[in-house]
């Protein structure tokens, strides 16, 4: 009876160590996703509703050509993190 309660621990520690990724590295994952999109959907658009009409202030918006890019940098250097960090 002791030996199906090891063998039962052993197959879970198994288990544990089979997966690549813990739970702390799967949110650090989910932020940079997050922190990309916003990027992303920040960057978007510029669209003008007349198509012989440039608007160079929705085109070069601060928005569009300096906080949207550090964004979307900063994702991909949390997702590095996350790959890289050791999980527990």
């Amino acid at each position: 009876m002791s030996k199906t309660i090891k063998t039962g621990a052993a197959e879970k520690s198994k288990e544990n160590k089979s997966t690549l990724f813990g739970r702390e590295n799967y949110l650090w994952m989910l932020g940079g996703v997050l922190l990309l999109a916003l990027g992303f959907i920040l960057m978007a658009g510029g669209k003008s509703a007349d198509p012989t009409v440039f608007h160079p202030e929705e085109v070069y918006s601060p928005v569009r050509i300096t906080i949207a890019p550090i964004l979307i940098i900063a994702g991909f250097v949390v997702e590095i993190i996350a790959i890289m960090k050791k999980s527990k």
